[in-house]
């Protein structure tokens, strides 16, 4: 699956957009991410809207080239393996910033503060992980996430959803009675009334998380550009406009 957006001056050499800055495929800022995972990128219309969207939006216009997005498995933006084989120029995936990634690709700036949050049904009477532990609860939270290794910290086993629609269809179904994700998810999903009739949001969760974008270990022109229309977006204004638009209302102390 691919979506093109943005616009693209189609003058740059094979290989390579504005400012000498290296891309797998010319005119294109290939973008590989892992669907759906609202409000940061998932489906709408036809088209892969988001926020992690509408931000790389901005680095490809500063490029001159137009983004293209690829969905991907999840392990491979741990990993880097679709960086590192030329598959794709960054990812973008709601994907928090760790010593361990760090080991096998480089972060631009963080562009999100995150925190974790506990969603259960409203029937289970679950509002904490420690009512979850002492009513003997089943967990649920998405594979290869911080939510499911801040949940495996705490002494839980939580079942593994490949997808963070898995999650609320596995809660939805009952294989779980509570999942751990992350709050902005979690503030889309009860925006649906039929969500918010039959869930109840918990304990948030502060775990300090980051989010950042990812490329492959020492390409720095590309980092420096992912960098500069943050800053300058988070300068300018866009930023915010951006934040209010997919995710909702700006942190106290930011309006």
């Amino acid at each position: 699956m691919f979506l093109a957006v943005g616009c693209s001056s189609g003058e740059e050499g094979p290989g390579e957009a504005a400012g000498g800055v290296p891309v797998v495929e010319k005119g294109k800022l290939t973008v590989c991410t892992h669907l759906p995972y609202p409000p940061f990128q998932f489906e709408q219309g036809g088209k892969v809207v988001g926020f992690d969207v509408a931000l790389i939006d901005l680095v490809a216009k500063d490029l001159g080239v137009e983004q293209k997005v690829l969905d991907t498995p999840f392990e491979n933006f741990k990993t880097g393996a679709f960086l590192n084989s030329g598959k794709c120029d960054l990812a973008a995936a709601g994907m928090t910033i760790t010593d361990e990634r760090k080991k096998n690709v480089d972060f631009s700036v963080p562009y999100f503060d995150a925190t974790q949050a506990l969603l259960a049904t409203k029937k289970s009477g679950v509002k904490s992980l420690a009512d979850v532990k002492s009513t003997n609860k089943k967990l649920g939270a998405q594979a290869g996430t911080t939510g499911e290794s801040y949940a495996t910290s705490q002494g839980f086993d939580p079942v593994a959803f490949e997808s963070s629609d898995a999650v609320l269809n596995g809660l939805r179904t009952g294989q779980v009675d509570a999942v751990i994700i992350d709050y902005p998810v979690v503030q889309g999903w009860l925006k649906d009334k039929a969500n918010a009739a039959e869930f109840a949001l918990g304990e948030n969760i502060e775990t300090g998380e980051q989010y950042g974008f990812s490329v492959k270990k020492g390409n720095d022109k590309l980092r420096a550009a992912i960098d500069k229309a943050i800053e300058d977006a988070k300068a300018d204004g866009t930023y915010d406009k951006l934040y209010e638009q997919w995710i909702g209302p700006l942190p106290q102390g930011r309006s």
